[in-house]
């Protein structure tokens, strides 16, 4: 895995003793984009990190015009944001973007998937998601009068659709183990 690491001017850095000043790391996953897209995510990365980004590509074997690859970063607090912002115009691109609990902040995590769109997600120190309080008293208001269940709400405010629909292409590459079946029956 590439790692890089945010330069001097990628971005101004805030004062001392602000949340942005202090340093985190995350790991940036494109699952799949098309092989032709790969040296445009390439160039939006490099804007993130104020330095060329290169990174070796593998074929994607889900889809065989599609290639994957990963990177780990270090940067200020903020920065799987500014990443994924910079990744999105992308649509046909599936990604996730992780930021690794800081002292005293939480940690994010941004899965996106082109039928599904954006999930963000707070992540606690142990790695998994939290959901406010806020958010869970929406869910139980809008399981009264969607079409949703208040389970199928919940499931959404944790991306279980996100994540079943990136789970194959987490685990399809060349040297994978698994096995990606077209047809169960």
């Amino acid at each position: 895995m590439h790692r890089f690491r945010m330069s001097a001017g990628a971005t101004a850095l805030p004062p001392a003793g602000s949340d942005a000043a202090v340093l985190t790391s995350g790991v940036v996953y494109v699952h799949a984009c098309p092989r032709a897209m790969s040296p445009h995510l390439e160039w939006a990365l490099a804007a993130v990190f104020g330095e060329p980004v290169q990174v070796p590509w593998s074929p994607q074997v889900i889809i065989p015009t599609a290639v994957r690859t990963q990177l780990s970063w270090t940067g200020p607090i903020g920065t799987a944001a500014r990443i994924t912002s910079a990744l999105l115009p992308f649509s046909q691109a599936r990604f996730e973007v992780t930021e690794d609990a800081a002292p005293g902040r939480l940690g994010e995590r941004f899965s996106f998937a082109p039928a599904l769109g954006l999930f963000r997600a707070d992540i606690g120190p142990h790695g998994d998601v939290l959901i406010p309080e806020d958010r869970l008293r929406v869910a139980i208001a809008q399981s009264g009068i969607s079409e949703l269940t208040l389970a199928q709400e919940i499931s959404r405010l944790l991306g279980q659709p996100w994540d079943e629909e990136l789970e194959s292409f987490r685990c399809a590459h060349e040297d994978a183990t698994v096995r990606v079946l077209e047809q169960v029956i």
